[in-house]
Formats: structure tokens, sequence, C-alpha cells
């Protein structure tokens, strides 16, 4: 039997050795080849992340703060005025103050469609205002606007049901108050994303709305910035609603012009509004 010597042995060793390096060096480079390839996918991901999430933004209100008549510079519905404004007299129809006594007084409403407090108006004065409106003694002049737009979690939801509302103030004027009753009743909670506008179609066609314009709510196409959606005529009822009050909220309620708040009248308590019209009707 043949022995190694000791050089052979020493250089069977550093062979080992060598081998040893090699195989760990080649391991390292697949990790450090597959650590690069995991960073670039990731950055892969979130780079399209990061674009979806920028191209499902929606489009910011415009900007009417240069503007000097903002009513004025958009497409309005037509049954609106140039205040912004949805009159609705005795025949309940969006519009028209048929039936309306000559010396019916004028109940203003700034309302948010996302505003609990505008919600609690309604419940505590809807009825009455319904009732006083319907004998003739009431115009309500409904002034939606979108101020909590920042409350529903990026949705647009404020502006939305009030373009909404503008819709069928527009296109089926005799299911406008029953649609914006329906949008209180069923008013969504500050900090979500508010009813989709699947939810809202629902909510219109239980109103009575026509199908084809709850279709425009349900399938999206009623909501843009451009000249064929009322969208910008909310924004713009909304900017001038904040230049005409020195602080503006809602709901602001005016009588015959008259606001409450300046008047001292808390519309909370029970008779409190009925008696302020009477009063203006003197």
């Amino acid at each position: 039997m043949s022995t190694q010597s000791k050089q052979q042995r020493r250089e069977e060793a550093r062979a080992q050795a060598l081998r040893r390096r090699q195989e760990q060096e080649r391991a390292a480079s697949r990790q450090r080849v597959l650590l690069i390839t995991l960073v670039l996918v990731g950055l892969v991901v979130i780079g399209g992340v990061v674009v979806w999430i920028l191209s499902n933004q929606p489009d910011p209100a415009p900007d009417f703060s240069e503007v000097e008549d903002p009513l004025g510079s958009v497409s309005a519905p037509a049954s609106s005025t140039a205040e912004g404004g949805i009159l609705v007299g005795a025949d309940g129809v969006a519009g028209s103050t048929e039936g309306s006594a000559e010396d019916a007084v004028t109940v203003t409403i700034y309302s948010d469609f996302l505003c609990p407090v505008c919600a609690t108006f309604e419940q505590t004065n809807g009825p009455v205002l319904e009732e006083l409106r319907a004998t003739g003694d009431v115009v309500v002049d409904y002034r939606p606007v979108s101020i909590l737009d920042r409350a529903a979690a990026g949705s647009q939801y404020a502006t939305r049901a009030a373009t909404a509302v503008a819709l069928v103030a527009d296109q089926d004027p005799e299911a406008f108050v029953a649609f914006h009753d329906a949008l209180f009743a069923n008013q969504p909670t500050e900090g979500g994303t508010g009813l989709s506008d699947e939810e809202i179609a629902d909510l219109a066609r239980g109103s009575g709305v026509d199908d084809a314009v709850a279709d425009q709510i349900a399938d999206g196409s009623y909501f843009s910035w451009g000249e064929d959606s009322y969208a910008s005529w909310v924004a713009a009822a909304t900017a001038q609603a904040t230049r005409d009050f020195e602080q503006f909220g809602t709901p602001t309620v005016l009588v015959d012009g008259q606001n409450l708040a300046d008047l001292g009248v808390d519309w909370r308590i029970e008779g409190a509004l009925e008696l302020t019209v009477e009063e203006a009707r003197g």
C-alpha cells in the first residue's frame, strides 16, 4: 500500500480548499444575481402600482378662485336659477313654482349630501316644509353644494351625489324631490367612500327616476368635469356660496333671504322654522 508524501497531502488540501472557495464564489454570485433580479422585479411592480394609483385618482375639481362669475361660466340644469338654486313650488316639480301663492315665502337651503347635520335638518324640518310647500305657502330653493369631498375617502361622493341630483332636476324634474329626500334618508357615514354610482342609481329608480336617467348614473357617464356633466355646476355653486357668506357651512338656511343664524333662529327646535315662515308672511 502506497502512502502519500507530505508534499502530496499538502497539495491535495490546497486543491480542495480552492474548489471550496470557487464553489462559494459561484454560490455568492448566484445569490447576487437573484437579489438583483428580485429588486428589479419589485421596482417594476411598485412602479406599476404607482402608475395604477395615479391613473385611477379622480380629476380635481375646476378652480373658480379667479373666475368672476363661477355659475355663469358652466353648463347648468335647465331647472336651475342663475344663483345656483333649484326652485320647487306647490306642484313638486323642480324648476316650477306653479300653484304657489304670490306671497309665498322662499326657504333657501344650502346642503351637502354627506353632511350629517343636513340630514338632521331634513328629518326635523322636511315634513313641515313639504306641507307648507304643498299648500303654496312656501317655495323651497334647494342649493346643493359639495364641501365634504374631503371626508369621502377620495371618492368625491359629495360632488357625485349633488351632480346626480342636478341631472335628475334637469332630465326628470318630477322625481327631483323624492330623489333628493332618498339620498338624505340613505346617507352614508363620513370617512367612507360613500355610495357607489350603482347604489345612487338604485335610489334614483326607487324614487321614480326614469331608467334612462338612472342608467347614466349607474354607468358613471353623468360625472365628469366636461360640459356634458353638471359636476362643474356643483363646484361653481359651492365656490359662489363660499363667497356669499363670510363663514359658510351646511346646512345654511335662509327665509326670504334672511339667514336663520343671523335671526337667532334654531331650526332644531320644533316649530321654529315654521314660526319664522309665518312671521315672514306677515
